[in-house]
């Protein structure tokens, strides 16, 4: 056994340490924290560019894997329902099943695109042997999300310019940061904020440097206040309660109570941090508007609950296939019942569109996904936290059901800079560690061998 163990460490190892490797993962890396700035990756050229780049990552990655013979590849349930989404998708657009053949063309390439990235996530970051790629995925969540943050806020303060992209670029509704809509960089937030709470919280750092840490994420959390999103405040204190009982209740080994407590710490500054920001009556107008559920923005609360019942009418109209992924602002408009001035792109709720777009089919393989992601994601949850990459696996799940619980008010799903970052959390929460699975397999053969060569022997006097 010590042999068979031998050969598998140094090609495993091996793999992960090629150039090829490091400069895939580099590109990966490069790819989803440029997304963002890209206006949210939502135009074109910035979601073709965010394909591209992905595609240039995944040939990086087999040269690496021919160069030395060895394909080490990790699993993760959800590579099943995400292929079964995407067979559904091609016989939609190869049979014509859809109402907008443009649109649903557009949408295999993006899930083709998400796809590649879920693999290549599990590949180049939950793979490497010591955990080093997960952990650095932790310091440049919280490095984007701060660097983001700082954006929005100098934005946000600068007077004329608020409805200014980068000072420069206008938007017809109400942006924040480089994202069009404030709704999106709330839901990028929801997945970045838990990566961050639990890297610092899994950091063994001097004081100094932690509350430093501590206060770029309390402005963090301030600015989702600020931008006034209601969903994103909502999933924030969703994945804040989700968090706290898993620290709690059982509280995993290496976390102490000043850690808690500092965490505390971290929400109070940031409410003082946002209430001094009011006061200069630049921001309060939208931060405190997330308690109005009436205030007619982008839509309504009740706008929203109509939508939800006008896109079930869809579904009732095409339960077996759906109308074609992609297709919902095509289909809308013939079944809106209420009156509005609003173009209806999406439906602000991203299950039930995507129910409408795919069908009984779609509506059974999001459920499937449902359950594998959360049998996979806090398993063993007391072993992996002993570990620095256990943590960001723990965060970059909170991250996925937080921006979940908020897609059921938004379409954070369909902007491909948030969906590219959807699925790296689910890749980094659902994939096994390498390392730690063959260390248990090592321990069950090494019980099994002792079981087997002791069995039947005269217990010692």
């Amino acid at each position: 056994m010590t042999s068979s163990t031998a050969l598998q460490l140094p090609a495993s190892v091996r793999s992960a340490s090629s150039p090829l490797h490091t400069l895939a993962r580099v590109v990966l890396m490069v790819t989803i924290c440029a997304a963002p700035w890209a206006f949210g990756a939502v135009q074109p050229w910035a979601w073709g560019g965010l394909m591209v780049l992905t595609l240039l990552a995944l040939v990086l990655w087999a040269g690496a894997c021919a160069q030395f013979g060895v394909m080490n590849l990790t699993w993760s349930p959800l590579y099943v329902p995400f292929l079964g989404f995407l067979a559904l998708a091609s016989i939609q657009l190869l049979a014509g099943f859809t109402a907008d053949h443009a649109a649903t063309r557009e949408a295999v390439l993006k899930i083709v695109t998400n796809l590649v990235l879920f693999f290549l996530a599990g590949q180049l970051i939950t793979q490497r042997g010591n955990g080093r790629a997960l952990e650095w995925l932790g310091l440049i969540a919280t490095a984007l999300a701060f660097a983001l943050c700082i954006l929005a806020i100098a934005q946000n303060l600068s007077g004329p310019s608020l409805r200014m992209i980068y000072w420069k670029y206008a938007s017809p509704v109400r942006p924040f940061g480089p994202y069009v809509n404030h709704n999106d960089y709330a839901g990028l937030m929801e997945m970045l904020l838990p990566i961050s709470v639990v890297y610092i919280l899994s950091r063994s750092v001097n004081i100094a440097l932690r509350t430093l840490l501590w206060c770029g994420v309390g402005l963090v959390i301030s600015s989702v206040w600020i931008c006034g999103s209601r969903g994103g405040t909502v999933a924030l204190v969703i994945e804040g309660l989700l968090l706290a009982g898993l620290l709690i209740w059982p509280r995993p080994r290496g976390v102490s109570i000043p850690s808690l407590v500092l965490l505390v710490a971290v929400i109070l500054i940031s409410a003082v941090t946002f209430y001094w920001m009011s006061s200069t009556g630049r921001v309060v107008q939208n931060a405190w508007s997330v308690f109005d559920t009436s205030r007619p923005l982008e839509a309504t609360f009740g706008d929203r609950y109509q939508m939800g019942i006008d896109t079930i009418h869809i579904i009732r109209d095409h339960p077996w296939l759906g109308i074609g992924v992609g297709s919902f602002e095509a289909v809308i408009p013939g079944y809106i019942t209420f009156p509005t001035e609003l173009h209806w792109t999406h439906g602000h709720n991203d299950v039930l569109e995507a129910v409408a777009e795919t069908g009984l089919p779609g509506a059974l393989l999001i459920l499937a996904a449902l359950v594998l992601f959360l049998r996979s994601a806090f398993r063993d949850l007391d072993e992996r936290l002993r570990h620095g990459w256990g943590w960001i696996q723990l965060g970059a799940a909170i991250g996925a059901v937080g921006l979940f619980c908020h897609s059921f008010v938004d379409f954070n799903l369909r902007v491909p800079a948030n969906a590219a970052w959807f699925v790296v959390c689910l890749a980094v929460a659902t994939h096994p560690r390498p390392v730690w699975e063959m260390r248990r397999k090592f321990s069950r053969d090494l019980r099994g061998d002792w079981d087997r060569q002791f069995a039947g022997a005269e217990p010692p006097a």
